[in-house]
C-alpha cells in the first residue's frame, strides 16, 4: 500500500461540513497544567486550514490511560483552554464522560462555520481501544468528514483513528500526518544516498524488525545505546555487567553476517563509558571510566558510547545524504552519560543531509539538548515511527480514503 496515495485535508470539500479531526493531544500534565505543548502546536496547521475554509471543526484525542473510565485528572479541559489561546478564538469543550453525550451533540448542533468544539478524552470509553463499532458509529454521527492528524496513534486500530472512517462520507490525512508520511516514506522507500540509520535505546528485542527491514534499505547501520552490548557479545567480546539480551546473541550474529553479505556497513562502539552501576537517581553524579569496547571489566557496565565512537559515528553522519535516528546512545538523562547522544545530535545538526528523528527518546533528547530546530523532521510518534521503519502497515493511515 502506498501511503502517498491517500487523500490529504486539501482534497476534501470542507466548507459548511462538520469535520471530525483526530489529533494527538496526549500532552504531559502536572497539577492540571500542560508542561509541554509541542503536540498542540503540531496540530494547529490542520485546524487553522479547516477554520479558514469554513468547516465546523470537531476535535478529538486520547490523553493518558484512563482505561475506559472517566478520570478528572485526564480530562482534555486544559487542552481546550490552551487551544483557545493559540487559535485566538473560543474552543468549546464538550464535557461528556461518554464522549458523544448530550453536551457534545448540543455543542455540534449549535456550530457555525469556522467554530471549534473539543470532545472529551476518547479513552473514557472502554470500546475506544477495541475499535468497537458502536462507539465508532457514535463518533461518525457527529460529522460528515474525518481527518486523521494523530501520527502518534496511527499504529493503533481504535475507534477514533480507524473505526469512525467507515461512518463518514470521506476521510483524509491532516498536514502533520502527511508530513510524517512524506519524510519517513521517502527515507525508507527512496532515500538520497548514502542512507545512514542510527539505532539506540535499551533492547535489541524492541528493534528486531527495524534492523531486519533496514538491512535491505540502508547503506550504513549505526548501533549504540544498551542494545549495542548484545551485538558486541555476538562478536565474542566480554561486556561485563552491561545490559545484555542473551537470547538475542545468535540473532545479532546472524544480522552481522547478513550485513556483510549485502555490503551494508554496521558500525558498533569501539569504546564505552563504563561505571560500577546504573545511576540512581538517574541524574546523580557518577564516577566513570572509558575503555575499549572489547575490554569492559567483568564488574563494570557500559552506559554510553566513548569519545572515539562518537567521532566514528559523527564522521559517518557527515558523509550521509539521509539520516534516520531512533534511540539514544546512552543514559542521556544523566549529564555525565549524555556526551555520546550530544555528539550524535551535534553531528546531525551540522550535516547537510536530510535528518529524521524517529520520535520517543530520540526526539526528547534532540529537543532537550537544543538541536530540534536543526533537524529536517522530528517525528511525533515513537511507536508509530518504529512500526513505519519496520515496514508495517499503519492502520490509522490505511483507513483513509484513496485519492
Amino acid at each position: 500500500m502506498s501511503y502517498l496515495s491517500k487523500k490529504t485535508v486539501e482534497d476534501l470539500q470542507v466548507a459548511g461540513k462538520r469535520v471530525l479531526v483526530r489529533c494527538d493531544f496526549n500532552v504531559p500534565l502536572k497539577n492540571g497544567v500542560i508542561t509541554d505543548e509541542n503536540r498542540i502546536v503540531a496540530a494547529l496547521p490542520t485546524i487553522r486550514y479547516l477554520i479558514n475554509n469554513g468547516a465546523k471543526v470537531i476535535l478529538c484525542s486520547h490523553l493518558g490511560k484512563p482505561k475506559g473510565e472517566p478520570k478528572p485528572e485526564l480530562s482534555l479541559a486544559p487542552v481546550a483552554v490552551r487551544l483557545s489561546e493559540k487559535l485566538g478564538k473560543d474552543v468549546v469543550f464538550a464535557a461528556d464522560d461518554t464522549v458523544v453525550g448530550d453536551n457534545a451533540k448540543a455543542a455540534v448542533a449549535a456550530m457555525k462555520d469556522g467554530d471549534v468544539v473539543l470532545l472529551q478524552n476518547t479513552r473514557y470509553r472502554v470500546e475506544e481501544t477495541k475499535n468497537g463499532e458502536a462507539f465508532s458509529r457514535e463518533l461518525g454521527s457527529l460529522c460528515d468528514l474525518f481527518v486523521n492528524d494523530a501520527f502518534g496513534a496511527a499504529h493503533r486500530a481504535h475507534c477514533s483513528t480507524v473505526g469512525v472512517a467507515s461512518f463518514v462520507e470521506e476521510s483524509a490525512n491532516g498536514y502533520l500526518m502527511a508530513k510524517e508520511v512524506q519524510y519517513l516514506g521517502s527515507a525508507v522507500n527512496d532515500p538520497a544516498r548514502p542512507f545512514v540509520t542510527i539505532l539506540g535505546g535499551a533492547k535489541v528485542a524492541d528493534k528486531l524488525n527495524v534492523i531486519e527491514n533496514l538491512l535491505n534499505k540502508a547503506d550504513t547501520l549505526i548501533i549504540g545505546g544498551g542494545m549495542a552490548y548484545t551485538f558486541l557479545a555476538a562478536k565474542g567480546y566480554g561486556v561485563g555487567a552491561s545490559l545484555l539480551d542473551s537470547e538475542k546473541i545468535d540473532y545479532c550474529r546472524e544480522m552481522l553476517a547478513r550485513a556483510e553479505e549485502k555490503g551494508v556497513k554496521i558500525l558498533l562502539p569501539v569504546d564505552c563509558v563504563i561505571a560500577k552501576s546504573f545511576p540512581d537517581p538517574i541524574d546523580t553524579d557518577i564516577a566513570v571510566d572509558v575503555v575499549a569496547s572489547n575490554a569492559i571489566p567483568n564488574d563494570m557496565m557500559g552506559l554510553d558510547i566513548g569519545p572515539a565512537t562518537a567521532e566514528l559515528f559523527a564522521t559517518e553522519v557527515k558523509n550521509a545524504k539521509t539520516v534516520v535516528w531512533n534511540g539514544p546512545m546512552g543514559v542521556f538523562e544523566n549529564p555525565t552519560l549524555a556526551k555520546g547522544t550530544i555528539a550524535v545530535a551535534k553531528a546531525l545538526a551540522e550535516t547537510d543531509a536530510i535528518t529524521i528523528i524517529g520520535g520517543g527518546d530520540s526526539a526528547a533528547a534532540v529537543n532537550t539538548l537544543g538541536f530540534g530546530d536543526k533537524m529536517s523532521h522530528i517525528s511525533t510518534g515513537g511507536g508509530a515511527s518504529l512500526e513505519f521503519l519496520e515496514g508495517k502497515e499503519l492502520p490509522g493511515i490505511a483507513a483513509m480514503s484513496d485519492k
